[in-house]
Order: structure tokens, then C-alpha cells, then sequence
């Protein structure tokens, strides 16, 4: 991926500056970040390992956890020790081609994440409305497909944005005032016209969360209405179980990004640092509790870890 075309006067480099106002508590940051990051990749790798060497869980609804745990590790990754650096000691220099990369993995990785879950809704809504389909309308075959789907997805929906800030002149500012090299905040330093990268953003992320919410509420409206069938009310509680860690994730995963996403574009009177904050905890908790809400919420997964616990003690 090229760097941007700058002229004479244009920085080679960007700074982040972290989180502007917040300057002086980046070293206590530095402890709760560090902790959600190594939450992310302990939790995810033992979802990983567990679903993988339990035969029992190869299952499409397991199969789908694992892509949301490589999603999630892969978005962690991809913020988590450049965070570190800044807050620990102010390492906020990034070249314009490491600055375009990491833009162009962070936003893609959570457009994967967002079609995971979909995939995770439909998982549900088969299995609750069409059980007798289940094992034919979600074999392996179409699991694999609807991950290179999501991943595919992902690329392409991101893959102007890095070539649309090239285009861009830097003339005036080449600080950032974030903690990652997040789209509107880098189209915001750039000098003429950046009409396309603002409309470009903005349907971007409609296609994506609006589409996907849009097809999970369906989802969820037509699985509410065929557990309210049911007559025996066991059966209903157990249907709606099968559904709780997914909603509990959803809810972990959408609410920051959509208070994110309205407080950037129309909460103009909202402080600079808690548009940041919004934006670090849309990235750094979901992935650090969505483990947590599987191994607790689901049986299986929860025995199996308890297993190896009391094995390997």
C-alpha cells in the first residue's frame, strides 16, 4: 500500500498524540489496557484450542465463535501495541504507509466482526425456526463460504478508503489527535476537498452496521416468534438460552460502536477525549469479554475449561 502523495512542505510521518486533555493519565491507562489485551488473547486462544481438540464442538454455531475469536484477536493486534507504546512512552510517531495499513486492518477487522455476528444470528434463526434443515442448510461447505464472505467483505469495503487519503495534500497538521490511525481523524488533516472520503466513510459503515443490524433484528423478531409458539414453557426458556451469549455479544459489540459512530458525527459539542475513549472501549472490550460471555454462558465450552483446569491441577 503506497504512502500518500505529499508535497514538499507534508510531514513524512504522523504523530499520534493519544488522547488529547487526557495526557497526564496515560500511564494509568497503560495498566487497563495492558490487562483487556492480554484478556483478549487468553480468552480468544482458549476458545480456539477448547473448540478445536473437543470433537463435540465442531458444530457451525462453535465454528462461527471461532471466526469472531480470530476476528477479534486480529483487530486487537492491530491497535493494541502501538496503544501501549504511546501511553507507556509517547511513541506516537507512524510513518503515512504504517499509518494507511493500520487504518485499512482496524476498520476491515471490525466489518469482519460485524458479519460474523450476522452469520451468528442466522446460525440461530435456523436452528430455533427450521431445526429438521439445520445439518443440511449449514454444512461445512457453506460455513467455509460465509467466512471467506466476511473476509472478503471486509477487504473490499475497506480497500478505497487508503487509496482516497493518498489522494490527499498534508500541508498543514500532521498530528493526530488519536490513539489509532482512525479514517475521519486522518481525512480531517488533510488539505482540498474531502468530500468522497467523508461520503465514502459514511456508507461504508452504513452498509455494513445498518444492513447487518437490520438483518439481526429480523432474525431475532421471527426466533421470538416461533419460541412464543412453543407450548411448553421449559422449551421456550431453553430455545431463548441457546440465544443469550449472542445477544449479550451483541450488545457488547454495537452499543460503543453506535455511541461512537452518533457522537462523532453529530455530537459536536461532545469533549475531543471522550470521542476517544468511546472509540478505545468500541475496540479493546468486546474482544476481551466476548470469551467471557461464551465460557460462562455457554455449558459446554464452561465444562470443558473447567476440565482442563482441574486436569492440568
Amino acid at each position: 500500500m503506497g504512502s500518500p502523495n505529499y508535497t514538499n512542505q507534508d510531514p513524512p510521518i504522523f504523530f499520534l498524540l493519544g488522547i488529547p486533555g487526557l495526557e497526564q493519565f496515560h500511564l494509568w491507562l497503560l495498566f487497563p489496557v495492558c490487562c483487556l489485551g492480554t484478556a483478549t488473547v487468553v480468552g480468544n486462544i482458549t476458545i480456539l484450542v477448547v473448540v478445536a481438540t473437543e470433537p463435540t464442538l465442531h458444530k457451525p454455531m462453535y465454528l462461527f465463535l471461532c471466526m469472531l475469536s480470530v476476528t477479534d484477536l486480529a483487530a486487537s493486534f492491530s491497535i493494541v501495541p502501538k496503544l501501549l507504546a504511546i501511553l507507556w512512552y509517547g511513541a506516537g510517531n507512524i510513518s503515512a504507509s504504517a499509518c494507511l495499513t493500520q487504518m485499512f486492518f482496524i476498520h476491515a477487522f471490525c466489518m469482519m466482526e460485524s458479519t460474523v455476528l450476522l452469520a451468528m444470528a442466522f446460525d440461530r434463526y435456523v436452528a430455533i425456526c427450521h431445526p429438521l434443515h439445520y445439518a443440511t442448510l449449514l454444512t461445512d461447505t457453506v460455513i467455509a463460504h460465509i467466512g471467506v464472505a466476511a473476509l472478503m467483505r471486509g477487504s473490499l469495503l475497506m480497500l478505497p478508503c487508503p487509496f482516497l487519503v493518498r489522494r490527499l495534500s498534508f500541508c498543514q497538521s500532521h498530528v493526530i489527535p488519536h490513539t489509532y490511525c482512525e479514517h475521519m481523524a486522518v481525512v480531517k488533516l488533510a488539505y482540498g476537498d474531502t468530500r468522497p472520503n467523508r461520503v465514502y466513510g459514511l456508507t461504508a459503515a452504513l452498509l455494513v452496521v445498518g444492513v447487518d443490524l437490520f438483518c439481526i433484528g429480523l432474525s431475532y423478531a421471527f426466533i421470538t416468534q416461533a419460541v412464543l409458539r412453543l407450548s411448553s414453557h421449559e422449551a421456550q426458556s431453553k430455545a431463548l438460552g441457546t440465544c443469550g451469549s449472542h445477544v449479550c455479544v451483541i450488545l457488547i459489540s454495537y452499543t460503543p460502536a453506535l455511541f461512537s459512530f452518533f457522537t462523532h458525527r453529530f455530537g459536536h459539542h461532545v469533549p475531543l477525549h471522550i470521542h476517544i475513549l468511546l472509540a478505545n472501549v468500541y475496540l479493546l472490550f468486546p474482544p476481551a469479554l466476548n470469551p467471557v460471555v461464551y465460557g460462562v454462558k455457554t455449558k459446554e465450552i464452561h465444562q470443558r475449561v473447567v476440565r482442563a483446569f482441574q486436569s492440568g491441577h
